[in-house]
């Protein structure tokens, strides 16, 4: 397996590992460590089928697409239409909690009292920049982003792991065990990102399937690792932003997860706006770059939701849907033989099964709003 492999599967993953990582302790230490642990690994074994599903439909189809365009292709304009919103939506989710995050995280790193509002206002002008150097660009983040995050974690568990007390990893709290559906979810979403690896593995797309499972798997690890760490050491006293609690270290991690994120997920929304909606540059520019600055200084301003409920929210709705979406869009593109390829993915499709995630993922939506 060779470097474009490597780049394509921590493309993935870096879309992946972003705000959400930095919420997980604190759901974790609401719920009970093993209602988050099932969770973590029922959520993320679905999500792996979703992205191979999606990985599918890319190859598939030919000529380039982002999802509202595959499944506009395969649903109709409702399709497409409904994809764009639970799309945009969780995407300006997450550009908002990374916003909101990345300025904390940098104000607690950095010496002196720096506000966190003008941080995270530096980051979003550094990350409009390399939003400009495309895909070659994005590659280089990607894969150095997550290589470093990886190592941090890793560090990380070898260093605290002595500190660990076994019993903190044993609770349940029944009467939360919903509580961090919303943020898991969130925390394992990137789809947005398959577009774009058919593009980065184009002419090995044997191996894309693999890249998929990899890149999926990793945060999950990861995430099980990170999390073990938080409430094996301080139990229930979490804060929302997690890293926070524990050192320059820890919050460069947070710092690293949420830029590769960013990157990822503006760049899609990019792509988006020009293939999809065929809107012009300027128009692109300010949709991609200028609202969400424009989002995170009115929540600043006025403290409009939390960090933890921007997660769990943009998860539920914008996951939620989307996956409901690409099951629906996977079912028809099987069924759709005129100028399709042949796909070097193939996974099994069928209504018991879409109604089945169809079910938890509306559940799931409802108890966000009533927990």
């Amino acid at each position: 397996m060779n470097k474009k492999f490597w780049a394509t599967a921590f493309t993935l993953s870096g879309t992946i590992m972003g705000a959400g990582i930095l919420g997980l302790p604190f759901v974790f230490a609401k719920s009970g460590f093993l209602a988050g642990l099932f969770w973590l690994i029922s959520l993320g074994a679905v999500m792996i089928f979703l992205n191979l599903a999606l990985g599918e439909i890319t190859i598939r189809t030919r000529g380039k697409h982002q999802l509202a365009g595959y499944a506009e292709k395969y649903l109709g304009v409702w399709g497409k239409r409904a994809m764009f919103f639970a799309m945009i939506f969780g995407i300006y989710s997450a550009l908002l909690a990374y916003l909101i995050g990345e300025g904390q995280s940098l104000s607690k790193l950095l010496p002196g009292e720096i506000n966190p509002i003008f941080l995270g206002i530096t980051f979003w002008a550094i990350m409009t920049l390399l939003l400009q150097e495309g895909l070659k660009q994005l590659k280089k983040v990607e894969m150095y982003g997550v290589v470093i995050i990886i190592a941090i974690i890793l560090g990380m568990f070898i260093q605290f792991s002595p500190q660990i007390q076994a019993t903190n990893l044993t609770t349940l709290n029944p009467t939360n065990f919903t509580f961090p559906f919303g943020v898991i979810l969130f925390s394992l979403l990137g789809f947005t990102s398959l577009p774009e690896l058919r593009e980065e593995i184009k002419g090995q797309e044997k191996l894309l399937k693999k890249a998929i499972i990899i890149g999926s798997l990793t945060p999950i690890i990861l995430y099980l690792l990170f999390t073990s760490i938080f409430i094996g050491i301080l139990g229930h006293e979490v804060t929302e932003i997690a890293t926070l609690a524990f050192g320059p270290l820890v919050t460069l991690l947070g710092i690293f997860t949420m830029l590769t994120s960013y990157f990822v997920l503006a760049f899609s929304l990019k792509d988006t706006y020009r293939y999809d909606l065929k809107l012009k540059k300027r128009s692109r520019i300010f949709l991609t770059s200028g609202l969400p600055l424009i989002f995170y200084l009115l929540v600043s301003k006025f403290q409009l939701i939390s960090f933890t409920s921007i997660l769990g929210i943009g998860g539920v709705i914008s996951g939620g849907s989307m996956a409901i979406l690409i099951l629906l869009t996977h079912k028809k593109s099987k069924d759709f033989k005129r100028n399709n390829k042949k796909p070097e993915i193939n996974v099994p499709s069928n209504w018991p099964l879409i109604l089945l995630l169809s079910i938890i993922f509306i559940a799931g939506i409802i108890l966000q709003f009533i927990q």
